[in-house]
């Protein structure tokens, strides 16, 4: 294992954290990619025998059992998929154009190659409404 230590100037306030911005990475993940971090994570406890269960994971994470099989679901994407998830930008504002919920019917698909069509027609976004004249 490989340990890395870094010295990062934080200074605690009454209720807020303040980071050293030169450290400091701008925007946020986006939920879906952390949600697809989170779904290898509980893919490996499952298959290391560190957790006995879903519903030892759904105890641990304090959420429902159904829940943690709709996160674990993501790892039944291709692994293509799954690493375009993993590196999406990072978000400055707004909403996130893919969730959890618009990719469950791929992860019911089992076909990768239907997956990546279906993944294709979801990344170009919704169709376009035609305009009347």
């Amino acid at each position: 294992m490989i340990t890395v230590r870094k010295t990062i100037a934080v200074t605690t306030s009454r209720r807020h954290k303040v980071v050293d911005e030169k450290e400091v990475v701008p925007g946020t993940l986006p939920r879906i990619t952390r949600l697809m971090a989170l779904a290898i994570r509980f893919d490996e406890l499952l298959r290391s025998g560190r957790a006995t269960g879903l519903q030892h994971i759904a105890e641990i994470g304090h959420v429902s059992q159904p829940r943690v099989s709709q996160i674990l679901s993501l790892t039944l994407l291709a692994p293509d998929i799954q690493e375009e998830l993993l590196f999406l930008p990072r978000m400055k504002k707004g909403k996130p154009q893919i969730s959890e919920k618009l990719l469950r019917p791929l992860t019911m698909e089992m076909d990768w190659k239907k997956q990546r069509v279906l993944w294709a027609e979801l990344r170009s976004g919704p169709p376009s409404k035609p305009v009347r004249s």
